[in-house]
């Protein structure tokens, strides 16, 4: 069991910045891959980035916000971040972290799947004004 905590969502000017910590629980969160997923109203649930477990942790990020956002682990602290610079009314949406065991596809592929996580947090709503 893996138990998910999202803070550091809120309110933002267009072109501010973010941080998105993810607090996780159980022994298993140094073996899972972690992702960031996003929802704005109406819209389906999006990928943002997934990072995998190893020490030389692999990246990847939807291409809506390559270059801006980075997503990292820290181990030691059980936290997943996010951090979002260069902030677009676009990225307005709550925010919220996910876990799943490694596989063998490409990390791009999460993105695209999200009901493929097995772990979900609560979210944290990141809004961002013109």
């Amino acid at each position: 069991q893996v138990q998910l905590v999202e803070s550091g969502g809120g309110s933002v000017q267009a072109g501010g910045s973010l941080t998105l910590s993810c607090a996780a629980s159980g022994d298993t969160y140094r073996s899972y891959y972690m992702a960031w997923f996003r929802q704005a109203p109406g819209k389906e649930r999006e990928g943002v980035a997934v990072i995998s477990s190893s020490a030389g942790a692999i990246t990847t990020y939807a291409d809506s916000v390559k270059g801006r956002f980075t997503i990292s682990r820290d181990n030691a602290r059980n936290t997943l971040y996010l951090q979002m610079n260069s902030l677009k009314p676009e990225d307005t949406a709550m925010y919220y972290c996910a876990a799943r065991p490694p596989w063998t596809g490409p990390l791009s592929q999460w993105l695209l799947r999200p009901a493929e996580s097995s772990y979900w947090g609560q979210g944290t709503l990141v809004t961002v004004s013109s």
